[in-house]
């Protein structure tokens, strides 16, 4: 028997340590959030380098269920990827969206770009915007471009095209 000093583990530190060593074999998801309510409802929202498939939820939510007791705690489970839609929330997620547009807010305005770079402190957005000539009457198309640091991010989401 421990003894009375020694720290038991509560029942979010007990999924949590469920899901990292689920996530061990499979490398390539990563932990968004993770939330338990009072009546011990579990939401795992996951990610992926390149998606997560209904089975890696499978897998995952399985392998939770598994491991718990219900009769310590009766619980209900849901993993899930995020949406699209939902806010970026990792650098890992920036990096993975290369590529694809993103409308960020940033103070009190909204940017709409093409992700361009996302390193361990900043984002690089461009895009096409159309100002007044420097000489003549008239606009013309320029090409913007803007490091943002993650700190000044309000919401990051991915837009969805379906041209």
């Amino acid at each position: 028997m421990l003894p009375s000093f020694y720290k038991i583990m509560t029942f979010k530190e007990q999924v949590l340590k469920l899901l990292e060593d689920a996530l061990l074999d499979k490398p390539e998801i990563f932990l968004i959030d993770l939330s338990i309510s009072d009546t011990y409802k579990i939401i795992v929202s996951l990610d992926g380098d390149k998606g997560v498939s209904l089975q890696d939820c499978i897998d995952i939510s399985r392998l939770i269920e598994n491991s718990l007791d219900r009769e310590e705690h009766d619980f209900a489970l849901e993993v899930a990827s995020v949406g699209v839609g939902s806010p970026l929330k990792l650098v890992r997620q920036y990096v993975k969206n290369i590529g694809r547009t993103l409308i960020v807010k940033v103070n009190n305005e909204k940017i709409e770009g093409e992700l361009v770079d996302a390193d361990d402190v900043n984002i690089v957005l461009t895009w096409s915007a159309r100002e007044p000539k420097k000489i003549g009457k008239g606009k013309e198309t320029v090409l913007k471009r803007q490091e943002i640091p993650y700190s000044e991010i309000k919401e990051a989401v991915v837009t969805v095209n379906f041209n």
